[in-house]
């Protein structure tokens, strides 16, 4: 299944207006997205998988609507990265420094 990101970021911001949450101040979801991953953490080291799965959505659902509060295409945004990390050279896991 293809997902249209950009459809997904304008449904979650919408989401937010009829709910009256923020749409507006970056740092404050920045926030939000950081407690989100923490309860992805907690929930992954309970192996609770149930949780991990709604924890991951509940990340994911962030990092759309911090993307059109922006005005980014996270699905773009995320190809054009995945390109970039292509092309890369890794030594032992680490990113080497061209010169």
């Amino acid at each position: 299944m293809i997902i249209d990101t950009k459809k997904l970021q304008k449904e979650v911001l919408d989401n937010k207006r009829r709910h009256n949450f923020n749409t507006t101040d970056i740092k404050f979801e920045l926030l939000l997205l950081y407690g989100e991953v923490n309860e992805l953490f907690k929930g992954w080291l309970k192996q609770d998988d149930d949780n991990i799965n709604e924890e991951l959505a509940d990340v994911g659902i962030f990092l759309l609507g911090i993307s059109e509060m922006l005005g980014s295409d996270l699905g773009k945004d995320i190809v054009d990265k995945i390109e970039i990390n292509k092309n890369r050279i890794y030594k032992n896991g680490v990113k080497v420094s061209k010169k």
